[in-house]
């Protein structure tokens, strides 16, 4: 039987979440280049194991997200705030839209979420587009001290998707409407904090996590 012969990072993609949700993880590369009908050398073009593989899935998922909203028009005019809402909301439709696999790689995993390797690329992504959208920050006239708060924030920001992913994961009402206004109290909150006008919005947000009994990252 004749190999396949165009092989892209985004069809291997397909294939290995395909494989493992219909399936399970393959066995080995080679088996997995065997059911789908392509050479072996040709994954190792793209990806040295299962599980960079998997860490690029997680960082394709926020790549995609960002180019979504670049193709939109509007998107160049809106602030810090709308542009982080427009990412996150873009970012959950993906994810809904690929729920099972997501869910197979993390629901069952009890390990701080901020620890997981499969992130990891993720997260880097994440952080990229943080420090691109020009967030309003505090000059001290230090660049040492704005160094430390650039970090501070994009980290805050990373623990805010993570929280949100935890949500998501546990959300069972319609058309996941409750990670929605999760969203959009928890975007409210931290920009609140960073005005220094934190007090009604960090206590509405606290009142909505007591009410879904939500444990805190």
């Amino acid at each position: 039987m004749s190999r396949k012969k165009k092989i892209t990072p985004e069809i291997i993609i397909e294939w290995y979440m395909n494989s493992v949700l219909i399936s399970g993880k393959p066995h080995s590369i080679f088996e997995f280049a065997r059911n789908n009908n392509f050479e072996e050398g040709d994954f190792y073009k793209f990806f040295s194991s299962f599980e960079s593989l998997e860490k690029q899935i997680f960082k394709t998922f926020a790549k995609e997200t960002i180019h979504m909203l670049h193709k939109t028009e509007a998107y160049q005019d809106y602030g810090s705030k709308e542009k982080l809402l427009s990412f996150y909301f873009t970012f959950f439709e993906l994810l809904t839209a690929n729920r099972s696999y997501v869910l197979l790689q993390l629901k069952n995993n009890k390990l701080d979420f901020n620890k997981l390797s499969v992130l990891r690329e993720l997260r880097k992504e994440f952080i990229n587009f943080i420090d691109g959208i020009s967030l309003e920050k505090i000059d001290f006239k230090n660049d040492k001290i704005n160094k430390v708060q650039d970090k501070t924030i994009a980290e805050s920001y990373w623990i805010q998707l993570l929280m949100i992913l935890k949500f998501w994961i546990d959300d069972e009402s319609p058309n996941f409407e409750k990670t929605d206004v999760f969203i959009e109290k928890s975007v409210k909150a931290s920009f609140d904090i960073q005005q220094i006008a934190p007090v009604k919005s960090v206590i509405d947000l606290a009142k909505f996590l007591w009410k879904e009994k939500m444990p805190m990252v």
